[in-house]
């Protein structure tokens, strides 16, 4: 058996014997508390980030850029994967995590601006770049001058989170009463905080920090942003 998948195995015979007695209250189905929108990065620990160990807590969806967004017959519409809890399971909380380096945006951008081909990427790859490249290319017009390769994608980053909040919160199909949180999960320390901190940049479509920290005390420690515009 190959080394690697021997070795998961083994990880996840301490998972079981710790998790094993709290899958009681979950037997018969779900109703998590947030969906949370993550980038498939393997720097981003989905559930650790938020220190959940209850089983039915978080439904965690994940994909290259931590889109909500997916193409149909249909046009462009909110992701399945997104709706089904907020459809089917009672959840009201949508919660968007961008990450500081993000390598989908950081392809985008390159394809964007020219650095790198996108033609010459698989279809799978190509695709997903085409999802983000039209919601973020009004943000590559947007960065200030001077910025290096990095403090671009990081101020894209946001401009990313945003845009996917923005889909969240103008979708018919989302409930009225959903909240819909924009997060950065910082592993960089761009934040100035510890790595690893949640940085809150967007409520249901307010992005301004100081209206933000006005508006919800209790976290205007955990309100940040890199960038306006």
């Amino acid at each position: 058996m190959n080394r690697t998948v021997v070795e998961l195995l083994a990880d996840n015979a301490e998972h079981a014997d710790t998790f094993a007695g709290r899958f009681d209250e979950v037997q018969e189905g779900q109703h998590p508390e947030a969906v949370t929108v993550c980038c498939s990065d393997s720097r981003v620990l989905q559930d650790q980030m938020f220190g959940n160990e209850t089983p039915g807590r978080l439904f965690t969806c994940a994909n290259i850029g931590n889109r909500v967004v997916q193409h149909t017959d249909a046009g462009e519409v909110v992701s399945g994967d997104v709706l089904y809890p907020l459809t089917h399971t009672g959840t009201r909380t949508a919660v968007v995590v961008g990450h500081t380096g993000c390598g989908a945006v950081t392809a985008t951008y390159g394809a964007l601006v020219g650095d790198i081909d996108a033609e010459s990427e698989p279809p799978g790859i190509r695709h997903c770049v085409g999802l983000l490249a039209p919601h973020l290319e009004p943000g590559v017009g947007l960065l200030p001058e001077g910025l290096d390769r990095a403090e671009s994608v990081n101020r894209l980053v946001e401009y990313n989170v945003d845009r996917q909040v923005d889909h969240l919160v103008g979708s018919d199909d989302v409930p009225d009463d959903a909240s819909v949180i924009g997060v950065v999960y910082d592993f960089q320390g761009v934040y100035g905080g510890e790595r690893g901190e949640v940085h809150v940049i967007n409520v249901d479509g307010e992005r301004d920090p100081d209206a933000l920290r006005a508006e919800h005390e209790e976290v205007a420690d955990r309100v940040g942003r890199l960038w306006t515009y």
